[in-house]
């Protein structure tokens, strides 16, 4: 019956060998004993798991709550020294040095900001507004020769760009500055007077602080000024000013 294929003429699949009895019986064995180890094992795992501490498994370092983390010296922010008007100028959290004579401004240095700038004596304008330098040389710093020379009793005011139209200017990095740095200014007599931050103050150009800017102290005190705020292109200005209130707090021969 060689040439006789049943199922309507297909050939039908070979079917795999007979297994003995005994074979068939050992391999369910081992089946469900695999099945048991597997099942221990991971019943061990979740065990170690809920508990790690116990089985010496917990990490040596906590972990951190992102937000919880401080934030880095560069990422810190100060906020604004705000007041009425007729408030006085902040004071740095140390005593004033007694104010010395008068004498011609010449260089600020600021070294954390890396400010080093000549400074230009300057006055006022025909519409009674404070001269600003130049902007061709945007290093250039202006002292308001009508206040006090820098280390003389009363403020001493001076003012800087922030930018140009085609590059930063000597003050902008002034935003950057904190309370407690220090800044420099070397004056005509040789001797360099040493301020020391007490505040900042942002002020809108419309209401600015003209008694704590411009008002008399007894102590010798440094005020910056610069641009801030929106840059207004109708106007081509800057809508605030930024003012640095500074005191001195020691001097030395250059």
């Amino acid at each position: 019956m060689s040439g006789y294929y049943p199922y309507g003429g297909a050939q039908a699949p070979v079917p795999p060998p007979p297994e003995h009895k005994g074979s068939v019986a050992l391999r369910a064995v081992l089946i469900v004993a695999a099945i048991a180890g597997v099942a221990t094992v991971v019943a061990g795992l979740l065990i170690v798991l809920r508990s790690p501490a116990e089985y010496g498994l917990q990490s040596s370092r906590d972990s951190l709550d992102l937000q919880a983390q401080p934030k880095s010296t560069a990422q810190q922010e100060q906020a604004y020294f705000q007041a009425p008007a007729n408030v006085p100028p902040p004071l740095p959290q140390i005593n004033p040095a007694p104010p010395m004579l008068p004498s011609t401004p010449v260089r600020i240095v600021i070294k954390r900001l890396g400010v080093n700038a000549p400074i230009k004596s300057v006055g006022l304008r025909k519409n009674g507004t404070i001269e600003v330098p130049p902007p061709d040389n945007p290093n250039l710093v202006g002292w308001y020769r009508n206040m006090s020379t820098p280390g003389e009793a009363g403020p001493a005011v001076l003012l800087g760009h922030v930018d140009t139209r085609t590059r930063p200017a000597v003050f902008a990095r002034l935003k950057e500055i904190r309370n407690g740095d220090t800044i420099e200014v070397k004056r005509q007599d040789k001797t360099t007077a040493v301020f020391t931050v007490g505040g900042v103050e942002q002020a809108n150009k419309k209401t600015f602080p003209t008694q704590r800017v411009y008002g008399g102290q007894q102590n010798a005190q440094l005020h910056l000024i610069t641009c801030s705020g929106t840059y207004d292109r109708t106007t081509g200005h800057y809508t605030d000013n930024l003012i640095v209130y500074a005191t001195m707090t020691s001097s030395y021969r250059s």
